[in-house]
């Protein structure tokens, strides 16, 4: 049995929320195996200063401010990306945020916040990006970042569980109407790796549920794990490697569980 090849050279690849955390592990992996990596964020400073420890490295980059709830911002910059580097064969549909509070008391304005970028974002992204993949049927591959709240709840984060599991819903119907163009699907699930959306939501948390911020990390986050460890970027970084380089679509659709043992499908 032959290694899996996971050159991506000759490959264009977007990458939503790229300027930090995750979206930033992940355009630096694909990166260093040689796809052009266009890094996509609100932040266009700190999307720069990635694209830029990309270049240093001698990899190719493109920083490119994109809100992904607008469509003609993400329509614009996907048609920027394929004029500079040719086309579009891997997005990865990273973008998300987090507000938490219990559904009583859950602003309609902060729900519609949270389905705007997870679940609108995910779809305009593919959406603009499936114009260049389905060209020619030159194929491609698209990756959206779910959740383990992409299979279970938890109490407080009704907005982000019920937009995680859209997410499975969105792979599926792709993976579908893709197949005949080449075009695969994933969603990521990983549980919870401490990034500074995470480290927010702790304090929040201790204060909505009445116990420490260490509790918080013990019981809340990694209660339901078999190790009590995070999952960490480089974790979610290597498997979005692992399916963007993978050469078939035996496992168009699915989605794959990093959560040490927390979810297990």
């Amino acid at each position: 049995m032959s290694m899996l090849n996971t050159d991506l050279s000759g490959k264009a690849a977007v990458v939503t929320g790229a300027a930090s955390g995750i979206g930033k592990e992940i355009a630096l992996t694909l990166a260093a195996q040689g796809a052009a990596v266009t890094i996509a964020d609100l932040n266009l400073a700190g999307a720069q200063a990635v694209a830029d420890e990309i270049t240093k490295a001698g990899g190719k980059a493109l920083a490119l401010a994109m809100d992904v709830t607008n469509e003609e911002s993400v329509t614009s910059g996907i048609d920027a990306v394929a004029e500079q580097f040719g086309s579009v064969d891997i997005l990865v549909s990273n973008a998300g945020i987090q507000i938490v509070n219990p559904i009583e008391s859950y602003a309609f304005s902060d729900w519609k916040k949270m389905q705007a970028i997870h679940v609108d974002g995910a779809f305009l992204t593919t959406k603009a990006a499936l114009k260049y993949m389905y060209r020619g049927d030159r194929g491609g591959v698209v990756i959206y970042m779910g959740s383990v709240h992409s299979h279970e709840a938890s109490a407080l984060k009704s907005a982000y569980v019920a937009a995680k599991h859209a997410l499975l819903g969105l792979a599926r119907v792709l993976a579908k109407e893709g197949a005949a163009h080449n075009v695969r699907s994933h969603v990521i699930c990983p549980g919870f790796v401490r990034t500074p959306l995470v480290e927010k939501q702790i304090p929040e948390q201790a204060k909505e549920f009445g116990i420490s911020e260490e509790e918080v990390v013990k019981r809340v986050m990694l209660g339901h794990t078999v190790d009590g460890v995070f999952t960490t970027v480089q974790d979610v970084a290597q498997t979005v490697l692992f399916l963007a380089a993978f050469p078939s679509a035996v496992l168009t659709g699915q989605s794959i569980v990093l959560s040490h043992g927390w979810h297990m499908q």
